[in-house]
């Protein structure tokens, strides 16, 4: 498809919104029609409730679901008095009498053990109980109680997640997946892909300021998300403001700690009339552990909403990040690089107008765009110094390198999206939700060495993606098929098929409750980075033959709600093949020099079992433990044993775990988070023979009291324990770490 076609097929789409955005209007409720909205304590509006209505004599007469307003609809109705029930899984269930001609709004309770509303698992809003897809949601109140910084700490206690910190904050830090790559993982805010072209994501500096919720969802998502979502995809939602006083709220916040750390921040939400907003700015900054690893980081988060009537709106979503680390080497292996440093510049920005055309047609057009640029720099000759490390030595000295790199990647992104309902509930056939999406990415990439030790690439990427998905709930149960034909510059055409299975045993009603089965298979898809076909690098060339890396995927499990909903149990089996990886490869040991290649496969199976108590009101435990077994099946030409044909994948533990502890009670809120990370396979890299790291335990405490003043009070303690680990090998983790301060709101 060509740049022209794809520009007029996004005009027709936008004119055909624009006039029912200015004109849709909500009629009266007519005679002999009941008409209503679904709310959570958050008066959010919840899709996906069931509404059922019961005539005088106890006869279910109607059915429907709620629509993404949380609106439901029945017409046709006898004068008579009927009992409206309204019920979801993770929510109180509300029973009322009512009669035709009215018009109502309802509020759900959260069950002790919630569930969630989320986006990320179909690109629609649907509550989490109801899907086949592993998701799991991370809140506000989560956020909040953990009080970490950045996202990559309140993501180690999600179960299938290995999170891989190269030292202390703002250092390399990578996700793996159920086995996947560092590059495997889609990152999303709001929709706006954050990854650069071909995957890559460092998470350093990627902080939580004005976040409201993180939506992870395991499993290959390529046939919804097109490249990149091969082991899962994260999700990040800015907070939006809300009418909860008549004035604005403002608050600024203040905190130290040990090792010269402080953090302040800053931030303003409401609502005026149509027009909400959220804004909020912070500053990090901490010395680390390590000499000349010091940490700077700013961010500043906007979400701006304006209703242009009651079923339209336009949002604009802005976010920045500009962190800079000091980057010493690997200190456990000797050596010290006191000069060299790296300085990330992260933007990203999208404009949203959704429409609800009609009570059974929803579209939304977003145009987003997001950018990386990093320098890495170290411009002083340091002398040469020879790995060692427990009583090993290497053969040889190693030595340092001035460079002075740029690095500037853009990706943009445009989508449009139209969802349909069709049917009810009541009806054999269920009721379906029919999603088609158009996507393009243009990607553009900047590298130069500004020593001049080699010359400067400017590389372009265009990819088109077509998305047909069919979500089908009828009776117990909820089905999702979709596929995607993913246009790449890079592979050209791919199809991308998706399945997704739940199905309910057991509705619930008694101290045993739901009892929910659930299936998946997908496909995954990595293109290749613009470093990997591009790189000017005379040692290492890129590869434009390359082909992207693929992986197919089936998990199936199973959730059990028990103790009158106070307990929940969820177990999941899972199994993942990778084919085509891409490696580097030495193609001349003599002079160092390699490129590129598809030489890599690999397997990794597994399960998770999740337990989920809330034994009280304001008490909740959520226990988490992952059993992984990697394998690398095909390797090229390995230096290094870690990756010899057979061994398990690098830095993915066998056995991991989290044990989370969180109790509000009157204006104090605890919380215990531990850690537990086995022995996993790593490298020294410096050929001192090391194949494996020994594995840890981290435990984490927080807390918070909030006066009647406005003031709240609070502090934590990371690695209580004061543990003396290596995530990567050769870069020594924070031992222990402390944090103090205070919040003012206005």
């Amino acid at each position: 498809m060509t740049a022209r076609l794809m520009v007029v097929c996004f005009l027709v789409s936008f004119w055909g919104l624009v006039p029912l955005s200015l004109f849709s209007q909500d009629s009266p409720v007519p005679a002999g029609t009941i008409t209503g909205t679904v709310l959570d304590p958050n008066r959010d509006p919840l899709p996906r409730a069931t509404a059922y209505l019961l005539d005088p004599a106890g006869v279910d007469v109607a059915r429907a679901l709620t629509d993404n307003r949380g609106r439901f609809r029945f017409d046709g109705l006898a004068e008579a008095r009927y009992t409206l029930t309204v019920e979801l899984v993770g929510f109180e269930t509300v029973r009322q009498s009512v009669e035709p001609g009215t018009e109502l709004e309802l509020t759900l309770e959260l069950a002790p053990v919630r569930e969630q509303v989320v986006v990320t698992a179909t690109r629609t809003q649907a509550p989490s109980g109801q899907l086949g897809a592993n998701t799991t949601v991370l809140t506000e109140e989560v956020i909040a109680s953990r009080q970490a910084v950045p996202l990559s700490d309140l993501l180690r206690s999600v179960a299938g997640v290995a999170v891989v910190r190269s030292g202390g904050y703002g250092t390399i830090t990578s996700l793996f997946v159920r086995g996947g790559e560092s590059d495997h993982n889609k990152v999303l805010l709001d929709g706006i892909p954050l990854n650069e072209p071909g995957g890559a994501f460092n998470f350093a500096n990627l902080s939580l300021e004005n976040i409201e919720r993180v939506e992870v969802v395991r499993g290959p998502q390529s046939a919804l998300f097109g490249s990149d979502a091969v082991a899962s995809v994260v999700q990040l939602f800015t907070r939006r403001g809300r009418a909860e006083t008549p004035k604005p709220n403002f608050f600024v916040a203040f905190e130290g700690g040990n090792r010269d750390t402080w953090r302040g921040r800053g931030g303003l939400t409401g609502q005026a009339g149509r027009f909400d907003y959220s804004a909020q700015w912070a500053r990090f900054s901490t010395d680390n552990r390590e000499p000349s690893n010091f940490f700077h980081n700013t961010t500043f988060s906007g979400n701006f909403g304006l209703a242009l009537n009651q079923r339209t709106s336009l949002r604009a979503i802005l976010h920045g990040e500009l962190g800079r680390v000091g980057t010493p080497g690997v200190t456990a292996l000797g050596e010290l690089d006191r000069d060299a440093y790296t300085r990330r510049r992260t933007g990203a920005g999208s404009l949203t107008l959704r429409n609800q055309t009609t009570n059974f047609w929803d579209q939304r057009l977003t145009y987003g765009f997001s950018q990386t640029r990093r320098v890495s720099r170290d411009l002083i000759m340091d002398p040469p110094f020879t790995p060692s490390f427990e009583g090993r030595t290497a053969p040889f000295a190693f030595f340092d390198f001035l460079s002075d790199r740029l690095d500037n990647l853009r990706r943009h992104h445009a989508t449009y999206q139209s969802d349909w309902r069709v049917g009810s509930l009541g009806h054999r056939a269920g009721q379906h939700i029919l999603t088609f999406a158009f996507e393009w990415e243009g990607e553009r990439g900047f590298f130069t060495d500004r020593l001049g030790f080699d010359p400067a690439v400017n590389a372009r990427r265009d990819n088109f993606g077509w998305v047909i998905q069919q979500q089908a709930l009828w009776g117990r149960f909820s089905l999702t098929n979709g596929v995607r034909v993913e246009d790449n510059e890079t592979f050209g055409t791919k199809l991308l098929p998706r399945t997704s299975l739940a199905y309910f045993l057991r509705r619930g009603g008694s101290a045993l409750g739901a009892t929910k089965l659930k299936f998946n298979f997908g496909l995954g898809i990595k293109e290749p980075t613009l470093i990997d076909l591009f790189n000017p690098s005379p040692f290492s060339p890129g590869n434009p033959n390359l082909l992207p890396e693929r992986t197919r995927s089936f998990d199936a499990g199973v959730e059990q709600r028990f103790w009158y909903e106070r307990g929940k149990l969820e177990v999941n089996l899972f199994h993942n093949r990778f084919k085509d990886l891409i490696v580097f490869a030495f193609t001349d040991p003599t002079t160092f020099t390699g490129t590129f290649f598809n030489v890599g496969r690999a397997k990794a199976k597994g399960a998770e079992v999740v337990l989920e108590l809330a034994p009280r009101d304001g008490l909740r435990a959520r226990g988490s433990y992952t059993f992984l077994d990697s394998q690398i099946t095909e390797q090229g030409a390995v230096f290094d044993p870690v990756f010899e044909v057979g061994r398990p994948l690098l830095r993915r533990p066998k056995h991991s775990g989290a044990l989370e502890l969180f109790w509000n009670w009157r204006r104090l809120t605890l919380n215990s988070t531990t850690l537990f990370v086995g022995r996993r396979p790593d490298s020294d890299f410096a050929f001192l023979g090391f194949t494996s790291n020994r594995g840890y335990t981290r435990w984490d405490l927080a807390g918070s009291y909030r006066t009647t003043y406005g003031v709240t009070y609070f502090g934590v303690v990371e690695n209580l324990l004061n543990d003396d680990y290596m995530e990567a090998l050769g870069f020594p983790a924070l031992k222990l770490m402390f944090r103090a301060g205070a919040r003012v709101e206005f």
